[in-house]
């Protein structure tokens, strides 16, 4: 049962990151953009895919503040990439790490912030990151890697998180 949910789960996800790079949007850095796209890849899956989480979780920050620190981020991004305060690998890689401290979902948001900060360099001509070239959803080398580069950046340490993007 749960190896089915998982294939159905990761079709939907494919059919998200196509629609995604796909689309036209120019402007993705906004809360609208972000909420399309986790529907997009969750949809078929859940229900509540797009909306936003409104419980607790032992990640993230307060359901109350999702909204405003979104915003915050995004405007964040706007203004380092229009003026160009950061490489492009830096700004994504800063990106994806704030998204995944938000953690606006109830589920999914690893995924989510990976394919929309891929998202994010492509509109910058830039190339996706490789994620350390495995599957993060599975325990393993590579998931530990990439656990301990965002804890690391959670204390302002970006020099893990940004190895693990590119190797």
């Amino acid at each position: 049962m749960q190896a089915e949910l998982n294939q159905w789960e990761q079709a939907n996800v494919l059919e998200g990151s196509a629609w995604a790079m796909r689309s036209r949007e120019r402007d993705i850095l906004n809360e609208r953009f972000v909420r399309e796209l986790h529907k997009r890849m969750f949809g078929d899956t859940w229900r509540w895919a797009g909306t936003f989480r409104t419980t607790e979780k032992n990640i993230g920050v307060d359901p109350a503040q999702l909204a405003v620190r979104l915003r915050d981020l995004l405007e964040d991004v706007r203004y380092w990439t229009e003026h160009r305060s950061y490489p492009a690998d830096e700004i994504a890689m800063r990106f994806h790490h704030r998204l995944v401290v938000i953690h606006p979902f109830p589920n999914g948001n690893g995924r989510h912030a990976r394919l929309i900060t891929d998202v994010l360099l492509k509109r910058n001509g830039a190339a996706a990151f490789t994620w350390g070239g495995a599957n993060l959803e599975t325990a393993g080398d590579a998931r530990d890697r990439y656990l301990t580069a965002l804890r690391a950046a959670d204390g302002g340490d970006y020099t893990l998180l940004q190895a693990f993007v590119r190797s």
